[in-house]
């Protein structure tokens, strides 16, 4: 099984989505995540950690709430930020850092 850095660096971009099954605004995130990836296509991976399943990757990750996205190019975390963000606010981080 690959372990979490294998991941993040099996694609050249990969957004990681810390959240948690009881959490509302990680519930309203997940549709605009998936109209991401339906826009990004194979330019972008999703990967969705559940933190109460993987605490001590949250807790590397000092993730305090959820959500909290990471944007990692090349294995290396670029970006980060707490909450809900729009499609077209997360469609312009993701092209910054895909230029």
């Amino acid at each position: 099984m690959a372990t979490f850095n294998d991941l993040i660096k099996q694609h050249p971009l990969v957004l990681v989505d810390f959240s948690a099954t009881w959490c509302g605004p990680c519930q309203m995130l997940a549709p605009i995540l998936k109209d991401l990836k339906t826009h990004y296509g194979e330019k972008l991976s999703i990967l969705k950690i559940d933190v109460d399943k993987n605490s001590q990757l949250a807790s590397n990750y000092r993730v305090q709430g959820v959500p909290t996205m990471l944007l990692f190019q090349d294995g290396k975390q670029v970006w980060r930020q707490s909450g809900v963000l729009t499609l077209p606010d997360l469609i312009g981080v993701v092209d910054k850092h895909s230029a």
